[in-house]
C-alpha cells in the first residue's frame, strides 16, 4: 500500500508539473484590441452583449450579413470585403465570446439566443432585409435565422453548413463535452491549435503563420475559451428537415470538395429539403474556402448575388 500511495503521489505531482508547463493564460484585452480593433465604434452593445462588428460599404446598399464558423472570427471574410463593399453594405461580426466580442453575461450560447442577437444587430443598424452568409456553425445559424425571421432574409449563402447530426450528436439533446476539451480553458499550446486548423484547408500550405497567429491570439481573448466550450455544451440540434422546408428564398451552397470537417456529401441532405437551392462544389478546397481561395469563392458568390438582384432589388 505505501508503494501505491507513493506512485499515486508521484503521478499527481507529474500531472501538476505537466499542466503548469502547458498553462496558457489569456491575452490582455487591451493588447488584442490594439492589434485587431479598427475603431472603438466597432464594439456595439446588443441586448447587454458587447459585440465586435465591422460595417463597410454604402449605407443604403443591399446588406450582406456574414457569420463565421466555430473557433473563427469576422476575419475569416477579410479577403472578400474589398470586392464586395463597393456594391453592398457588408456586415461582419464576432459571435458572442469569439474574436473581440465579449462573452455573453447571461451565459446563454444557445442558437436561439444568438439568433435574437443577430436580429437585434440588424435592427440597430436599420437593416430590414438582407442576404445571410454563414460558414460551418455560422451556416447553421444562417438557415435557422432565415426560418425564424423570414421577412428579414432575401437570400442565403451556406458555406459547408453545420446542422445535420453527425457522430456524437443527436437531435434534441446537448452533446457530452470531453474532459480533454474542457482542459482547453487552462492549456492551449499553439502547436495544438495549428494541428486542429490544418485539416480545415484542402491545401494545408495555404494556412500561413499570420493566420495561425491571429486564430491563436483571439482564442486567448479573456473568456473566449470558456464561451467556446459553453457553446459546444449548449448546442442542441433541431431536426433540420422541417426547418429547411420553411425557407423559400434562393440558397447557394458553396462546399469545398476536400472538406474534412463536414463532407460535401452532406450537401445532398440540404438540397433534398431546400426548394430553391444550387450547389457549387469547390475542387481542391476545404472547410474555409473563403480563406483558402477568396477569388475562386467570389466568382459563384458574385454570380448568385447578381441573380438575386435581377429577380428583385435587394433593398434594406
Amino acid at each position: 500500500m505505501p508503494t501505491l500511495a507513493k506512485l499515486g503521489a508521484t503521478l499527481l505531482v507529474l500531472t501538476v508539473v505537466a499542466l503548469a508547463a502547458l498553462w496558457t493564460p489569456d491575452r490582455h484585452r487591451s493588447d488584442l484590441e490594439a492589434r485587431y480593433l479598427h475603431d472603438a465604434g466597432d464594439l456595439r452593445d446588443i441586448d447587454g452583449v458587447k459585440l465586435h462588428v465591422r460595417v463597410s460599404g454604402p449605407t443604403h446598399a443591399p446588406a450582406l450579413l456574414m457569420i463565421h464558423g466555430f473557433g473563427a472570427s469576422l476575419h475569416t471574410w477579410e479577403r472578400l470585403v474589398p470586392s464586395l463593399d463597393k456594391h453592398y453594405r457588408v456586415i461582419r461580426l464576432d459571435l458572442p465570446g469569439a474574436g473581440l466580442s465579449r462573452p455573453d453575461p447571461t451565459g446563454d450560447y444557445s442558437d436561439e439566443r444568438t439568433l435574437a442577437l443577430l436580429d437585434g444587430l440588424l435592427a440597430q443598424l436599420n437593416v430590414s432585409r438582407g442576404v445571410i452568409i454563414g460558414n460551418s456553425i455560422g451556416g447553421r445559424l444562417a438557415w435557422r435565422f432565415a426560418a425564424a425571421y423570414p421577412d428579414r432574409v432575401t437570400g442565403l449563402v451556406l458555406v459547408s453548413p453545420d446542422g445535420f447530426a453527425s457522430e456524437g450528436f443527436e437531435y434534441g439533446r446537448a452533446p457530452e463535452v470531453s474532459v480533454f476539451t474542457q482542459l482547453m480553458r487552462y492549456t492551449l499550446p499553439r502547436f495544438m491549435l495549428e494541428m486542429s486548423l490544418r485539416p480545415a484547408y484542402g491545401n494545408p500550405d495555404a494556412l500561413t503563420e499570420e493566420v495561425v497567429n491571429r486564430y491563436y491570439d483571439l482564442m486567448l481573448a479573456p473568456g473566449a475559451r470558456d464561451a467556446l466550450i459553453k457553446r459546444m455544451a449548449q448546442t442542441v440540434l433541431v431536426d433540420p428537415k422541417p426547418v429547411l422546408r420553411r425557407i423559400k428564398v434562393p440558397v447557394l451552397l458553396l462546399w469545398g470538395e476536400r472538406d474534412g470537417a463536414i463532407p460535401i456529401a452532406n450537401a445532398a441532405d440540404y438540397q433534398a429539403h431546400l426548394p430553391d437551392s444550387v450547389l457549387v462544389p469547390l475542387p481542391g478546397l476545404g472547410h474555409v474556402p473563403q480563406e483558402e481561395a477568396p477569388l475562386r469563392f467570389l466568382l459563384p458568390l458574385s454570380k448568385f448575388l447578381q441573380s438575386l438582384e435581377a429577380q428583385a432589388p435587394l433593398t434594406e
